[in-house]
């Protein structure tokens, strides 16, 4: 009888060990999950910065050589 007692005891830690590394892994990749959205995101962000100044400053060299270009007659 105690031993079966025992074989029930060792079944159920190895039970709740089991659902504690399940719980762990889901937790993990819930983390690395969202880390990676906001790594993502992050990204986007510096992409679409980055587009809007090169945008910016091709804008200004096209006006800088259009004034540039009218000053010495070249263009009306």
């Amino acid at each position: 009888m105690a031993s079966k007692g025992l074989q029930d005891l060792k079944q159920q830690v190895e039970g709740a060990a089991q659902e504690a590394v399940t719980a762990a892994g889901a937790a993990t990749q819930q983390v690395v999950d969202q880390t990676t959205e906001t790594g993502q995101r992050a990204m986007d962000q510096v992409a679409k910065s980055t587009q809007e100044t090169i945008d910016k400053t091709a804008n200004q060299a096209s006006e800088a050589f259009s004034g540039f270009g009218k000053k010495l007659g070249l263009l009306k």
